[in-house]
């Protein structure tokens, strides 16, 4: 789905500040012949318990999923503060261009989840985490 598909609940309950400066990435990633598309955006509280769960299963333990995916209680997703970005070539553009827009990666073991970070604009990309159990908003 692209970023500017509103009739997808992945993107329409997204923040408003977070869809725009998609959009406003998008726009510019167009200019470069990338094309920017959002593979999983707001997500409702029973389906990231589902993926939680997977992730429980897959993994072995609910630490070890954690580094992978959120509870619903603290995911991103579910607050539509967070979006994956797909291709790897749209990830790429915004790596190198997306504090521009306030986009940024914030987990370093999840290359295509990013977050607005409005400060990024001027004063850079923050740190990246190594997975989400070293983000103190997941410690609540």
């Amino acid at each position: 789905m692209t970023v500017f598909d509103d009739a997808i609940p992945a993107v329409a309950n997204l923040d408003p500040a977070l869809l725009a400066a998609l959009r406003r990435a998008a726009t510019a990633a167009a200019g470069d012949g990338v094309e920017i598309f959002v593979n999983g955006g707001w997500r409702s509280p029973e389906y990231q318990e589902e993926l939680f769960r997977q992730a429980v299963s897959r993994y072995g333990s609910e630490m070890a999923a954690a580094r992978w995916v959120a509870t619903p209680e603290r995911s991103a997703h579910v607050s539509g503060d967070a979006v994956d970005i797909g291709p790897s070539q749209a990830r790429a553009w915004l790596s190198e261009h997306g504090a521009a827009y306030g986009l940024c990666q914030i987990y370093r073991n999840e290359p295509w989840h990013y977050e607005l970070r409005p400060e990024a604009v001027h004063h850079g990309r923050p740190p990246l985490y190594a997975d989400p159990t070293h983000d103190p908003r997941m410690w609540r």
